[in-house]
């Protein structure tokens, strides 16, 4: 009998893991911009916080930081959404360019490539196929508005959310006491809450000012190679940061494409890939280990992983926002004793072996 309850609690759960899932595929329009405004909030109640204690009413000083926070995030998509319109444009040219630099290392593929169209033109000559409908895709400024209104929105519903989250003060937390009846649930609850704020503002303040010198760095050390746009490499280091792993690699081939194009010299023109990453490299082997602390580290495969699931559920959105996602699921999985196996999974080497020695 008991077996049977087991198993119907397994069952049970891994039910509400896909349900939880699924809702989160077909409603990211809805959820996301409301978890990002508390990854936000929670980013700036420190800081809210210390506003407050000089004197500035709760009100005033979230109004402050939203209003700072808004003009830095478009200031950045001014400047991304610039590169990417004059990429846009010149995208027939680049290729063109890219394909005469690289002209030498592409006549291998394009012999296999012409040499498998023969083949298929030869096995389709004699087969009548079926007609094919062509259905026509929206065109590329209708995409591009549709993505740039709906990224207005998400980022607009946030900052707002973040607003009223941060002026309201400890209003949150009174009413999560009240909603648990023991002394003891009660001093869990806002232990949990106050662990995913430490951990969640104190990451995501370090990654921010990690990216920004990362950022100075790639667009100093590319501008002394002479690439035109550095300050706008440095731009995207800062963005492509917040998506780890992967980030690094996007930039590099990025950079590397458009040294490519720039330089005549394809030898010094791979000079700049090179040290975009190992600027990179060396920001995520020992700047960020050393500055954001043992408690936030993460286990690598558990990143990685989460980061993957995230990207195909949301996209780029979901990618970015992985991280913390996996540090407040981290905190939750440390207060809740069912939960510890979980929360010491996800924790870095060191810690599981501090763990063991304990």
């Amino acid at each position: 009998m008991r077996d049977d309850i087991k198993a119907l609690r397994r069952g049970v759960t891994t039910l509400s893991i896909i349900s939880m899932f699924v809702v989160a595929y077909f409603a990211r329009d809805l959820i996301l911009p409301v978890l990002l405004g508390f990854l936000i909030a929670l980013t700036l109640s420190p800081v809210n916080r210390s506003l407050q204690k000089v004197g500035l009413p709760a009100g005033l000083s979230a109004t402050f930081l939203i209003l700072t926070a808004a003009v830095g995030i478009a200031a950045i998509l001014y400047f991304a959404g610039e590169t990417a319109r004059s990429w846009s444009d010149d995208a027939p040219r680049i290729a063109r360019e890219l394909q005469q630099k690289l002209a030498g290392m592409t006549d291998a593929f394009d012999a296999v490539q012409n040499a498998s169209a023969q083949v298929e033109e030869m096995t389709t000559a004699s087969e009548t196929g079926p007609q094919t409908v062509v259905i026509q895709q929206p065109g590329l400024l209708n995409t591009a508005v549709t993505v740039a209104v709906s990224t207005a929105t998400s980022i607009g519903v946030a900052l707002i959310l973040a607003l009223f989250v941060l002026a309201s003060g400890d209003l949150f937390y009174v009413k999560l006491v009240q909603a648990f009846p023991t002394m003891r649930e009660k001093k869990r609850a806002l232990s949990t809450v106050y662990g995913i704020e430490r951990r969640v503002s104190g990451y995501l303040l370090t990654i921010t000012l990690i990216n920004a010198g990362l950022g100075l760095l790639v667009t100093l050390s590319l501008w002394l190679l002479g690439l035109e746009y550095a300050y706008i490499w440095g731009v995207a280091a800062f963005l492509l940061n917040y998506l780890p792993i992967l980030g690094g690699l996007v930039g590099t081939v990025l950079v590397g494409v458009h040294a490519i194009i720039f330089f005549e010299s394809l030898s010094y023109a791979l000079l700049a890939p090179v040290a975009y990453q190992l600027l990179t490299s060396i920001e995520a082997q020992f700047v960020t280990p050393f500055l954001i602390g043992k408690k936030m580290e993460l286990n690598i495969v558990a990143v990685f992983l989460t980061v993957v699931l995230w990207a195909w559920l949301w996209g780029i959105a979901g990618a970015l926002v992985a991280v913390p996602f996996l540090l407040v699921f981290k905190v939750l999985c440390e207060n809740v004793p069912s939960l510890e196996t979980i929360g010491n999974f996800l924790g870095a080497a060191d810690q599981a072996d501090a763990s063991e020695s304990e």
